[in-house]
């Protein structure tokens, strides 16, 4: 499975073209996406036809995770005749929060297919699916993605993908040894302020660690904090693969 990074960015930032959240999941030539945040669309068409995705998975309902919907939503309703549709799996309210941002009751509907998350596994074409909720919004979830039916008795080796989350012991469950966790880092190396529910990196390498990842991949690094004193705090606490992804990163998982 290969993991392409088209948005490394949180909410705000000063970095030249940068997008925020956004992560292209490819395996036996079937593709999903990860979070769509603001400035990733782009990237994602010069990666992939965004008709052919098997779905969008939303985690959380941050613009900064989902926002660039609304150019998919656009391209498929007038890119295309006829129009063409792309399933979303997110949090019950996106489509409210969609049709609310356009004032235009129905906006969603006329081009994505959104379906509710919840907590679980699924398959979605070659991949396996596990979410799991999280501490940060009213909802908000983490995903494991493996190739499905890879290794017997059970999904093979995978991504872990943390969204954003105020809790580490909320990913544990997700874990399996020998996986690759991808976990944002707001506030670099800390501390994170009181009663922000978001990681740096001492609390995410201690987590790899302990749950046997084998690599540990940080993003979403808040505007102000340094790439390599945030790589630092983590691998003081993970003595495996620790780096900073950013946009136009491939990495086989």
């Amino acid at each position: 499975m290969d993991l392409i990074v088209l948005g490394a960015a949180p909410s705000f930032t000063d970095r030249a073209g940068s997008a925020a959240s956004c992560y292209l999941l490819v395996e036996r030539g079937e593709a999903i996406v990860l979070d769509l945040g603001q400035g990733a669309f782009p990237s994602l068409a010069a990666a992939r036809e965004p008709s052919a995705l098997l779905t969008v998975v939303i985690s959380h309902l941050h613009p900064d995770h989902f926002i660039d919907l609304v150019p998919l939503r656009h391209y498929l309703r007038y890119q295309w005749d006829p129009p063409r549709r792309l399933a979303v799996l997110a949090p019950a309210a996106l489509a409210t929060r969609l049709d609310a941002l356009n004032d235009e009751p129905g906006f969603t509907a006329a081009s994505l297919d959104v379906a509710p998350l919840s907590a679980g596994r699924r398959q979605i074409g070659p991949f396996a699916v596990e979410a799991g909720r999280v501490a940060h919004t009213n909802e908000s979830y983490a995903f494991r993605v493996a190739p499905a039916g890879r290794a017997a008795g059970g999904p093979a080796t995978g991504l872990v993908y943390s969204g954003d989350c105020g809790s580490v012991g909320d990913l544990a469950a997700l874990i399996r040894p020998g996986d690759t966790l991808l976990a944002e880092v707001s506030f670099g190396p800390g501390p994170v302020p009181a009663g922000v529910p978001h990681l740096a990196a001492p609390e995410v390498g201690s987590l790899a660690a302990s749950s046997g990842a084998a690599r540990l991949l940080l993003t979403h690094l808040q505007m102000g904090f340094d790439p390599a004193a945030t790589l630092r705090a983590a691998a003081r606490h993970f003595a495996g693969e620790v780096r900073v992804v950013t946009e136009g990163d491939r990495l086989s998982i």
